[in-house]
Formats: structure tokens, C-alpha cells, sequence
């Protein structure tokens, strides 16, 4: 990577107004470049550009969108070992997520191509005599795709691969936390031979990139992933131009496990689902709902399996645990730490940060044990790795426990019981449901999305996605 990343506007690399330095949370010395930031007039650029674009891959034949998706999917895999460290570097998930990310997304690309092949539209019978229906879906438009940074590569691809392949032209803005892996797929997808303006990268804020974006009339799509907040606001602003609008947010999601749980099972879920990647991610399992009779056994060898967890530089070898993405979120994380020790919690492992040898953001794995789902604790998203432990005398006073949330994305139980788990299936309020399973890690092939807060709109991922990324027409022909 040059040091100097400017936006892709039209088909053209373009300077931006001005840059935003990255820095990698593992290694504070590590300038991983700078990158140009879009002003309002250029975003609007840029959309004016997908308008033009759309015009033309909306009328591509599909073995043209095909390869080229593919195309994409083949480079993004070929070089997982170089785009994966890279990702590591700007984010801090361990090197062996940070390639395990590149290839999977690569593998959406893949699986989009051939969504590609397989739009066969519809045939229906009329109530009248004489008359044919056939119902075909037809592209939207301009799309515009706001990531996240916790899997700036992966959450972005899931959107863009569909977008493309459905015929629409995308204007992306990545989250400014992460815009390296954003550039990098902007130069391979930029290779490819797509109509000038079908793919756009306006790196910048929200309060200006984002807000231009999401209040533009000439935008037919909205999806984006992040905060409640910040999706209120995303969904706000649609409203005005009655553009669609995909929303994925915040989430509480809790695992159970129950008094007849393989123990060492339940830890390693426990362990994967809510410190893995920093516990930095939307699925993460930060509420622990555990029966009395295995209470104290569970905590214990929770607690034994944290001590022998690597936290260290991300690109280490045997790091488990990586730095926290940046400053304001580790102090956020070390804030609840302190509210929760206020609040009564006991803390049982953890709570502070960690020593390296390179100058970054380490936090150690954290436990609390002593809680109850009414602290702010257990009511908040916090994105850090932080569990809470709630004990519970039963599966039904779990059950209740784990749905008492503004927030439905993912629900977890650990249990030999197949009794159980089909009425677990039945009543988590979730949209994800995990069975002796952590609840961090989804299939791509499948829809994603929750319930209540955390999701609003289609869902995303499988052939779900072309719900949003399609508009249904339905047409009569007397012949």
C-alpha cells in the first residue's frame, strides 16, 4: 500500500478535501497511511456518478456481472494471507481472523455470482380468462452501503457482492475507524471491467459523508450496520425520501447453559462467543445465563480458561485476544468496568488493561459474576470483552432472562437435552438461535438479522438479500 489512499469516484481515483491517519491499536508507532476524506459535494459526486453507472449494469447480461463477481472473489481469496494482516494491522482481530475474513469474503462474492444465474422470475395463473402474469424482480437503483468497523471487510462485502450482482450501482462509505481494508477492495473491484461510476469509495464521516448519503433523493437503497443510535438517525433521514432502508444494530445476546451442559462445551462457547475478536462484535455473548447446579463449576474453569488466554499484538503468533480497536473504546469499556463494580457486580476476572510489549490498546479478558439482568451492564451494548454471569435456578427463568432485552440477535443454550433445545429454538426471541453452538459465527449462505432493536428491514446474507435489493413488478399480458 502507498501511504496516500484518495477516494474512487466515476472510475477514477480522486484526491479527497483532506486525510485521516490510521493507526494500528496493536502497535500505536504503526502508521499503517492516510486517507482521503470526501466533503458533501463529493459524495454527491459520487452518487451522481452511480446514477450513470446504474444505467448501464442494470442492463448487463448476467455471465458478464458473473465473472466479474467472481473475478472479485478469486482475488480477494488468492491474497487472504496479504489482505488479512492488513486488516489485522487497522482493526486488531488476530491474524488468523483478520485471513479467515478476506476469505470469506471472497466466498460472498463467489456466492453472489451465482445468485447471479439463478434469477428465474415467476409465472402465475389469472382470475381471468385470457390473461398472463409473469412477477420479475428488477434492481433498485443507487445503493449506499454504510460498514462498521469491527469487520471491515466481511459486513461490507455481504452488501456490496448482492448490490452488484442484482444490477444495482453502489456509493460506499466505510467506517472512518478502518479504511484500509475499504481501499484495498476498492483497488480490486476497480480492476474489473464495470461502467464508470457502478462502484464508488467516499471515505469520511458520518456527520458529513454519511449524512449527505443517507438524506440524497438520488439514493433508492440504505443499508447499514452499526450502533441504535446512530440507525434511528440512518432510518430518519431515509423517511424523507422514502428510500429503502436496511438496518442492522445493536444487541445483548446471551448464551444459557444448564445443569445438564457438557461444562467444558459451555466454556469454550462462552470463551469463543464472547471474547473472540475482542468481544467486539454484534453476536458476541456478553450475557452468561447459568443454572445453580453448575454455577460455581462453570465460573471456575471460565476463570481457568481466561488465565491461559493470549492477549497480545494481533499479529503474534498464539494471540487470542487482540488490542481494543481504539482509545475512545477501551476507556468506554474500562467506564463500564467501574459502573459495574458500582452496581454490586463482583468482578472475577480481569477488569483492566494489559502490558505489552508494543505501546497499544490491551484490555484483559473480563468476568463478572454476581449480576443481575437489571444492571445497566446487562441492559447496554458495551462491544468489548466483558461477560456477565447471571445465575438462575431454572431453564424457564433462563429463558425469560435471556429475552428480557430491548435487543433480538442472536440467543445461545448449551444443552443434551434435544427436548429442550427445540423449545429453546421455539421461544428465543431472536433472530439467530444457537444450539451447543457459541453464539459468534453465522454461515454466508443463510439469512441474518434479529428482532426488535437489533435488525429493521430485510434480513441480509443467502437469497434473502435480494428482498432488499430488488424491486417487485408484476406484469399482465391479455394476448
Amino acid at each position: 500500500m502507498t501511504n496516500s489512499h484518495p477516494l474512487y469516484i466515476n472510475g477514477q481515483w480522486v484526491t479527497g478535501t483532506k486525510t485521516v491517519t490510521n493507526i494500528n491499536p496493536s502497535d500505536l508507532s504503526d502508521i499503517i497511511g492516510e486517507f482521503d476524506q470526501a466533503s458533501a459535494e463529493q459524495t454527491q459526486q459520487a452518487i451522481s456518478a452511480a446514477q450513470s453507472g446504474f444505467a448501464q449494469w442494470s442492463k448487463s447480461g448476467l455471465e458478464q456481472r458473473y465473472k466479474i463477481l467472481m473475478a472479485i472473489g478469486d482475488e480477494l481469496i488468492a491474497r487472504q494471507d496479504e489482505l488479512g494482516e492488513l486488516l489485522s494491522r487497522e482493526e486488531g482481530k488476530p491474524l488468523a481472523e483478520g485471513k479467515g475474513e478476506v476469505y470469506r469474503s471472497g466466498q460472498f462474492f463467489h456466492y453472489y455470482a451465482a445468485e447471479v444465474l439463478r434469477q428465474i422470475d415467476e409465472r402465475a395463473e389469472s382470475v381471468r380468462p385470457g390473461v398472463e402474469i409473469d412477477i420479475r424482480r428488477e434492481p433498485l437503483g443507487v445503493v449506499g452501503v454504510i460498514s462498521p468497523w469491527n469487520f471491515p471487510m466481511a459486513t461490507a462485502v455481504w452488501k456490496i457482492a448482492p448490490a452488484l450482482a442484482f444490477g444495482n450501482a453502489v456509493v460506499f462509505k466505510p467506517a472512518n475507524l478502518v479504511p484500509a481494508s475499504a481501499w484495498a477492495l476498492t483497488e480490486i473491484i476497480s480492476k474489473q471491467d464495470l461502467p464508470a461510476g457502478t462502484f464508488n469509495l467516499v471515505m469520511g464521516s458520518g456527520g458529513e459523508t454519511g449524512e449527505t448519503l443517507i438524506s440524497s433523493p438520488g439514493v433508492q437503497a440504505i443499508t447499514f450496520t452499526g450502533s441504535l443510535e446512530v440507525g434511528r438517525r440512518v432510518a430518519a433521514a431515509t423517511v424523507g425520501n422514502l428510500v429503502k432502508c436496511q438496518l442492522e444494530m445493536g444487541s445483548k445476546n446471551a448464551l444459557i447453559v444448564l445443569d445438564d451442559a457438557d461444562l467444558d462445551l459451555a466454556v469454550e462457547a462462552a470463551f469463543n462467543g464472547a471474547y473472540s475478536g475482542s468481544g467486539q462484535k454484534c453476536t458476541a455473548s456478553s450475557r452468561l445465563i447459568v443454572t445453580d447446579a453448575v454455577h460455581d463449576e462453570f465460573v471456575s474453569k471460565l476463570k481457568a480458561r481466561l488465565e491461559i488466554a493470549k492477549v497480545g499484538h494481533a499479529l503474534e503468533d498464539g494471540v487470542q485476544i487482540g488490542p481494543i480497536a481504539d482509545k475512545r473504546q477501551l476507556e468506554s469499556n474500562l467506564a463500564w468496568i467501574e459502573r459495574a463494580k458500582a452496581d454490586g457486580a463482583t468482578l472475577a476476572y480481569g477488569g483492566s488493561r494489559v502490558e505489552a510489549e508494543n505501546d497499544g490498546y490491551y484490555m484483559a479478558p473480563t468476568l463478572f459474576t454476581g449480576t443481575t439482568n437489571t444492571m445497566a451492564i446487562n441492559r447496554d451494548e458495551i462491544f468489548g470483552p466483558i461477560a456477565c454471569v447471571i445465575r438462575v435456578p431454572d431453564y424457564e427463568t433462563a429463558l425469560a432472562t435471556l429475552n428480557d432485552t430491548q435487543y433480538g440477535l442472536t440467543a445461545g443454550i448449551i444443552t443434551n437435552s434435544l427436548k429442550i433445545a427445540s423449545d429453546f429454538k421455539a421461544r428465543a426471541q431472536t433472530g439467530c438461535v444457537m444450539v451447543n453452538l457459541p453464539t459468534a459465527g453465522t454461515d454466508y449462505h443463510v439469512p441474518f438479522g434479529g428482532r426488535k432493536n437489533s435488525s429493521f428491514g430485510p434480513r441480509e446474507q443467502g437469497q434473502y438479500a435480494r428482498e432488499f435489493y430488488t424491486v417487485v413488478k408484476t406484469c399482465y399480458v391479455r394476448a
